[in-house]
């Protein structure tokens, strides 16, 4: 386990500095960027993100098409050629635009930290889906021996928001598929972890359009019912902060939760699920409950 003072000396200013770089706004013509040929430049294979928005891609393409590449991609040399460390859409584009030259910023950086960038970056601009950065905090534990909480530090995220992600990676091949292309959110693959019967569970969820609440009932074994073109108001349904205040609540504790409170009511209910003893104790942990 690496201790406090290794993991801030493999971060501190030099990443805060990098990450810097890749927000400032356009300047391809700053000093410290070169202009590099498309061809020299190499995609990172270990790169998180693995889905591109076609339609968002297409508006880029037309974008640089235009303008051209504003904003330089960071890139470290790489066995005879150049690596990109952050802005690998901007480089795609670039390629189907038919430009043979971009801005760059070159950098000489180790694996840990392009693989530290290229996770933060993408977070940070919420271009990860759940599994994607699931994958990728799995990545950085593996190669680099991260721990959950240096994690948690690094991204910028909770412990609890860490757990709960790479615990999708338990979920069946087929159920992840659909939470990257979208036909699943995080919560219902976070209601389906450690289900025997996952994968029709899933494919129920799509088909009939269940809500991560009736998707849990079903986990739980009550009775869901798929969406209503109906819109008649459901007498106990909570308010819009009553949800966030629940959505803020599962992400704390890392469970699912339920709040119940009636319309005008000053009372209601609040159910935590907890799917094995390891989540139970923790939940107990944060309590102060011995």
């Amino acid at each position: 386990m690496m201790t406090d003072t290794k993991r801030k000396s493999g971060l501190g200013r030099g990443l805060s500095a990098l990450l810097d770089d890749i927000a400032a706004p356009p300047t391809a013509t700053a000093p410290g960027v070169v202009r590099l040929p498309v061809a020299d430049i190499v995609p990172n294979p270990g790169q998180p993100r693995r889905q591109f928005d076609e339609t968002a891609m297409a508006e880029l393409v037309a974008s640089v098409k235009a303008h051209g590449v504003l904003q330089p991609i960071l890139v470290r040399p790489h066995e005879g050629r150049h690596q990109i460390i952050a802005g690998e859409r901007r480089w795609r584009a670039a390629q189907a635009a038919g430009l043979h030259e971009i801005p760059v910023v070159l950098r000489r950086l180790d694996d840990r930290q392009v693989s530290e960038i290229a996770l933060i970056e993408n977070i940070q601009r919420a271009d990860l889906n759940a599994i994607e950065e699931a994958r990728g905090y799995q990545k950085l534990i593996a190669d680099f021996g991260h721990t959950q909480a240096a994690l948690a530090e690094i991204v910028g995220k909770s412990r609890s928001h860490v757990t709960n992600l790479l615990r999708l990676l338990d979920l069946p091949a087929t159920v992840q598929t659909l939470v990257e292309s979208g036909a699943l959110s995080m919560g219902h693959a976070r209601a389906l972890v450690g289900v025997a019967n996952a994968e029709a569970l899933a494919e129920r969820a799509v088909k009939q359009g269940l809500s991560v609440r009736a998707l849990e009932a079903l986990v739980a074994g009550g009775k869901a019912k798929p969406k209503s073109n109906r819109t008649a108001p459901t007498p106990a349904a909570n308010d819009p902060n009553s949800d966030a205040l629940e959505e803020q609540l599962a992400e704390a504790l890392g469970m699912p939760v339920a709040l119940q409170v009636a319309p005008g009511a000053s009372s209601g209910s609040l159910t935590i699920r907890f799917a094995d003893l390891d989540q139970l104790d923790m939940l107990c942990s944060k309590l102060g409950v011995a």
